[in-house]
């Protein structure tokens, strides 16, 4: 037993080693490497740093010795499937360059030390060998999916977070263009304003700015903040500004009229919520709330008419 709980720590603390790994970090320091990369600095840069600089973690310099040996199994086997999944991890908000061998050790450790633990637990109750097999088989699995599962969900949390904060942005984008300022500085200054409120899509807007003060044309800088976000909101605030760029049309009234579309989306995926809530209280009220109510108002009576029913009998 002890052995079990021993083991089942070693997981936790591999399993945490890896989430603080893949963790993005939102401290000064990273965003300034973020800078000097995309100004096109080499990252060296970053070793030379004086004594103030911060130190590696001993968890992160463990995974950095082991992630080389322990992605190799689980490497795409393509190009594409290596973008696809640098893609995924820039829709999450990993962006370093080490993201994508982390989260592919993790998906081998994770397998083989569900694996391991399965096989210890299995020969402490004395299985026979193909149950050892099949729970082996099914824990490695596990392990192996547990990291995609993550992914899933931390790309849709922070979509979430930057489709909520789009209207909002808007509005502030409609006022700065209306009075005066470019797209880009607009972008800019949105961006700037919405650090504090809304953090995942004040970064991709100002990543977006740096792509053009680096010399990529708008529209390619606006149609990859739409790829890293992954959200048929923005692809469609994308179009639309590129549609008003070209044919001459006042940005102003395009964005304004996203803007109140995207809030009506909004609204109606909230009063979604609200009308699915009625059908999610249901479970909790069948198996918590009613017997409560049902011992509560039928517990007396019944005591009194078992009390009745003894003193019949006796009587």
């Amino acid at each position: 037993m002890n052995e079990m709980i021993l083991l089942g720590i070693m997981v936790a603390i591999s399993i945490g080693m890896i989430a603080y790994a893949l963790m993005p970090r939102k401290s000064e320091e990273e965003h300034e490497r973020l800078l000097r990369r995309m100004s096109g600095r080499r990252a060296h840069q970053d070793a030379e740093a004086g004594p103030g600089s911060p130190r590696v973690s001993t968890a992160r310099q463990v995974l950095e010795h082991v992630a080389p040996y322990a992605m190799k199994p689980v490497m795409p086997k393509s190009a594409e499937e290596m973008s696809n999944l640098r893609e995924r991890l820039a829709q999450a908000g990993l962006r370093r360059e080490t993201a994508v061998r982390y989260f592919l050790a993790s998906k081998t450790l994770l397998g083989i030390m569900l694996a391991i633990t399965a096989v210890i637990v299995c020969w402490s109750k004395g299985h026979t060998p193909k149950q050892v097999i099949g729970y082996l088989t099914m824990a490695g699995g596990v392990g192996f999916m547990l990291p995609n599962i993550w992914l899933m969900i931390a790309v849709s949390q922070r979509q979430t977070k930057i489709r909520n904060g789009l209207p909002d942005s808007l509005d502030l984008l409609v006022v700065s263009v209306e009075s005066g300022l470019a797209l880009d500085a607009s972008l800019q200054r949105v961006g700037d304003e919405m650090h504090n409120v809304h953090g995942d899509l004040s970064e991709e807007l100002r990543i977006t700015t740096l792509e053009t003060q680096m010399g990529v044309p708008r529209t390619e800088a606006l149609e990859n903040m739409a790829r890293r976000c992954g959200l048929e909101e923005m692809q469609a605030l994308v179009a639309v500004v590129s549609q008003a760029e070209k044919f001459g049309t006042s940005v102003a009234k395009a964005l304004r009229t996203q803007a109140d579309t995207l809030r009506v989306k909004r609204r109606q995926k909230a009063e979604e919520r609200a009308q699915k809530t009625t059908v999610k209280l249901m479970l909790p009220l069948i198996l918590f709330i009613f017997p409560s109510i049902f011992v509560v108002l039928v517990g007396p009576a019944a005591m009194k008419i078992m009390e009745a029913f003894k003193c019949g009998k006796l009587g």
